[in-house]
């Protein structure tokens, strides 16, 4: 048994029994603190932490910024994490308080989260422990987020600025309508110092108070105010001014201040007297204009005598736009209308419709010796060469003529006829015609096809057919297009010569290009689950697709419909559709190309590639156009293939030819190293049903050929 002397029962266990109880309590009120104490930094959303400067390691509390906790010794120790624009301005700062320039370390930057999401955060810290040599050893702070205070800070600054760099002159009153702000353009406007005008009530110069009070009642009453005024400028002058006054209220819903902003008016105003006077009248090219035109016209048709109309555009004009700029091509216009209107008669009257359509009235003749010499000089001085900024410039011209009241008693329907001649004669080029009921009928024709389109989408006659893609070296099967086929009820086939023109013209070959779209891919993954095919297939995409803005959305939609994979898709693309802005083109087609869809350039040759942007075009086949392979019979034809495909092969370009009909092509072909042919010598396009039998044929030709071999 212990014995414990009786002075150690007496005095030391009792002393010894009270000091643990008292330390058992600091403890739990220790740890009571620290809950608190995380409890607070957690409802702050502050993160606190403690660095250890001579090992690196980093305790944090409240860490939602995942920041590393390795003990690499890094200054700062977050380094990694820190926005690299930021990382100078935080080190700069950490070392003045290290060398206790000064008292607080504090410092905002941006940081990465855990989701690579960048913060803004006011970084607080202070050393609190040094050694013997006063070399830091130990230092907390808090971190906390700025993020949303720096977004309203970047707007508040936004709005200010866009309020000082306002062209029209502004002003803030309170309540009571006294001055508490103004911009600088009101200075500039109206003169003066900004601190005349501070506290001063709201006046307008000229005006009797009566009018001032009535305008204060009115905004207190309506809530804005709007009116034109003659107000002074800082010179003296009168100017027509805009005030608009609206009231601001606070989050309680109590007017606190006024707006008021004062816009001048001279310019408008010119502006709208010069539009006025200009009204009939084109800027450009100084002749009358499409208003007048009209004008002048029903004018003559209530003349009892006949007239001629003749209508024309220039061809290709917008290339001249496009290629030399807006302001050469109107320089163009000007000169080119000084040109004809020295050819008119003195009676003739000579009009800018708009854009590069022009019409000639000659009065009181109908004798069709006089109009066509003046039709055939216009065309003459149309295509003489125009000798501009270093250019010599070519362009021509299709007139369509019509005579009244022969083919039209209103300016409406004269002008219409006048434009279906004026399309026929384009089909010729550089040349007239005049409007008779054949045009009219074919006009007719055109719109009964575009009506037929309305309705067989809407009744889903458009049909897609495929035409097998053939190894030219190995006879096998390897891909196919699609080729779309409207076949209706009562007119059977309609030629898609006949139909996608006119579709193109319409914006309907944008839905029956999705329609195509659509059935295609149903039907490759129709195949592709029973087995028969793993290849791709080819579609056209038409112009007025390619230009649609959400092109990409639209075909990730059609295929995630077909639960179809991209690989499996190629689009073809038009040589002349890419090349009418590259720079987009090239954006668009990476961008299909990201999605593992493949992309092919059709009618390779028929157009104006430059092979500066050939090269960056992102694509993978290049087609040969028809008409090159027919050619081929000859030496130049034959050499043109060959430098086609040479050229598709240093680009890394597969190369299909297009429209093989005859046995002597495929053999050409061979020697020019061409991969792929489609065309009817092989295989007509086949529909749906006939190609799944074609497939089905290929698979056991195929099966037929591994036993062979086996």
């Amino acid at each position: 048994m212990l014995y414990l002397p009786s002075v150690f029962v007496t005095l030391v266990l009792p002393y010894l029994l009270f000091t643990i109880y008292k330390l058992r309590r600091s403890r739990r009120q220790l740890c009571s603190s620290e809950r608190r104490l995380k409890s607070t930094v957690e409802g702050s959303g502050d993160t606190l932490w403690d660095w250890n400067i001579k090992t690196g390691k980093v305790l944090r509390i409240n860490d939602k910024y995942m920041m590393e906790r390795n003990t690499i010794i890094d200054v700062p120790p977050n380094k990694a994490l820190i926005h690299p624009n930021d990382i100078t301005q935080v080190e700069l700062l950490l070392k003045q308080h290290f060398a206790e320039q000064t008292a607080f370390f504090e410092a905002s930057y941006r940081i990465k989260d855990s989701f690579d999401r960048w913060h803004w955060v006011l970084d607080r810290g202070k050393i609190i422990e040094k050694d013997t040599n006063l070399n830091p050893l130990r230092m907390t702070g808090t971190v906390r987020d700025i993020t949303q205070l720096k977004s309203t800070e970047a707007r508040l600054n936004l709005f200010a600025k866009c309020v000082e760099s306002l062209t029209d002159a502004l002003a803030i009153y309170d309540k009571n309508f006294k001055l508490v702000d103004l911009n600088p353009s009101f200075l500039s406007q109206f003169g003066g110092n900004r601190d005349n005008y501070l506290n001063k009530p709201f006046t307008l110069p000229g005006y009797e108070q009566s009018y001032i009070d009535d305008i204060k009642n009115t905004v207190r009453l309506t809530d804005h105010w709007q009116q034109e005024v003659k107000l002074r400028n800082s010179e003296r002058k009168l100017l027509p001014i805009e005030i608009s006054i609206d009231e601001i209220k606070n989050e309680h819903n109590q007017i606190c201040n006024y707006v008021i902003v004062y816009s001048d008016l001279t310019e408008r105003k010119k502006a709208e007297s010069q539009l006025h006077n200009l009204s009939n009248r084109d800027r450009t090219t100084g002749l009358p204009n499409r208003n007048l035109f009209f004008t002048d016209l029903k004018k003559l048709a209530k003349q009892d005598s006949h007239h001629a109309l003749l209508v024309f555009d220039l061809d290709n004009f917008k290339k001249i736009n496009d290629s030399l700029g807006h302001q050469l091509g109107d320089s163009l216009l000007a000169k080119l209308a000084m040109r004809l209107s020295k050819l008119t008669r003195e009676k003739d009257v000579f009009y800018r419709l708009g854009g590069d359509e022009f019409a000639l009235v000659m009065s009181g003749t109908n004798d069709i010796h006089t109009i066509t010499r003046m039709a055939k000089q216009f065309l003459a001085a149309i295509a003489t060469p125009f000798k501009m900024a270093g250019h010599e410039l070519v362009i021509t011209s299709s007139l369509g003529i019509v005579l009244f009241p022969e083919d039209g008693n209103t300016p409406e329907l004269l002008l219409k006829n006048a434009d279906t001649a004026m399309y026929h004669a384009k089909k010729k080029g550089n040349s007239y015609l005049f409007f008779n009921d054949t045009m009219n009928r074919q006009a007719v024709k055109r719109l009964q096809i575009e009506n037929l389109m309305r309705f067989g989408l809407k009744e889903d006659h458009f049909e897609v057919y495929y035409q097998p893609k053939m190894n030219i070296r190995t006879g096998k099967f390897t891909g196919m297009e699609a080729l779309v086929r409207f076949i209706t009820p009562k007119k059977g086939i309609i030629s898609p010569g006949v139909f996608i023109p006119i579709a193109e013209e319409t914006g309907q070959i944008i839905e029956i290009g999705e329609v195509v779209l659509h059935k295609a891919c149903r039907d490759v993954k129709a195949w592709l689950d029973a087995g028969l095919f793993n290849g791709r297939v080819a579609v056209n995409l038409s112009a007025k697709q390619f230009s649609l803005p959400d092109l990409t959305t639209r075909i990730d939609v059609i295929l995630q419909n077909h639960a179809l994979p991209s690989y499996f898709l190629e689009l073809e693309i038009t040589e002349g559709t890419v090349m009418d802005d590259p720079q987009d083109a090239i954006s668009i087609m990476r961008s299909l190309s990201a999605r593992g869809i493949h992309l092919a350039m059709d009618d390779f040759g028929t157009g104006y590639s430059s092979l500066a942007y050939l090269k960056q075009f992102p694509l993978n086949t290049l087609k040969v156009d028809k008409a090159f392979i027919d050619d081929m019979q000859t030496e130049r034809g034959r050499n043109m293939v060959d430098s086609i495909v040479t050229i598709a092969h240093n680009l890394d370009l597969h190369v299909v030819a297009e429209g093989v009909e005859q046995a002597e092509q495929i053999v050409i072909l061979k020697e020019l190293n061409c991969e792929t042919m489609q065309g009817y010598y092989y295989s007509k396009p086949l529909s749906r049903a006939e190609f799944t039998e074609f497939l089905k044929k290929q698979q056991n030709q195929t099966a037929l050929s591994l036993v062979q071999h086996a």
